[in-house]
């Protein structure tokens, strides 16, 4: 099996692909790449193409969170976060699929939220783009399953990462329980297999993805600040 790791730091790269080499005798091939750049998606899978590698299961994982009041919100990360979790999302999924296509087969899981189901407040520009990814990937999946791509979209709710640390408020994910990340790749894969065109990661987050559904967006919202009020 071989893998391609793509992220902006070399360094950490290189030691995840030394740790799947030993752990699992996984063959990786490292392309460092910052898909906060505009077109940087389709300089990736062209660097893959030239190394002579076709891909047959796209991941995208990369992706960050913004949370912050309005009147604290720096929109030029702001605008950053919407290139890498939408733009550079779109890019990559659709260049891959053309050529999923082209050979009759091959997958893509791309990494919603629970947000996905809802606006956040003080997380809102987050929200929406994850919004975006669900609804985006959910069309794919209707389109491609004829031509043997599948298009999963795994919708994970708080997981020990360093998201929240770099989101804005670290320590997030320890003081509320998070779902640790072999349990959510696990559901993702399972998910993956089974043609489904999304799951939520964890009971508890699947419920609440029903259940903002029931309710009113006002209320949804309006609760939803409640989440991070104390942090701002």
């Amino acid at each position: 099996m071989q893998c391609v790791l793509v992220a902006r730091r070399e360094d950490r790269l290189r030691d995840l692909a030394q740790e799947l080499e030993s752990a699992h005798g996984i063959r990786c091939e490292i392309v460092p790449a910052d898909l906060s750049q505009p077109h940087a998606g389709r300089e990736l899978l062209a660097e893959v193409a030239r190394r002579g590698i076709a891909v047959e299961l796209l991941v995208n994982n990369a992706g960050f969170g913004l949370v912050a009041s309005v009147e604290k919100t720096d929109v030029g990360r702001a605008l950053e976060l919407i290139q890498v979790n939408v733009a550079g999302l779109t890019e990559l999924t659709l260049v891959a699929a053309k050529e999923m296509v082209q050979r009759g087969h091959g997958g893509i899981i791309n990494i919603g939220s629970i947000a996905s189901f809802q606006p956040v407040g003080y997380m809102g520009a987050y929200a929406a783009s994850k919004a975006y990814v669900l609804h985006f990937s959910e069309a794919l999946w209707a389109e491609l399953r004829s031509h043997g791509v599948t298009v999963t979209t795994l919708c994970p709710g708080t997981t020990r990462t360093e998201f929240f640390d770099r989101s804005g408020v670290p320590g997030w994910a320890e003081r509320n329980r998070g779902e640790d990340v072999q349990s959510v790749v696990r559901t993702g894969l399972k998910a993956f297999d089974a043609g489904r065109p999304y799951v939520v990661s964890g009971w508890t987050n699947y419920l609440l993805s029903l259940a903002v559904r029931l309710a009113t967006r006002a209320t949804v919202v309006k609760w939803s600040m409640s989440v991070f009020r104390a942090h701002d």
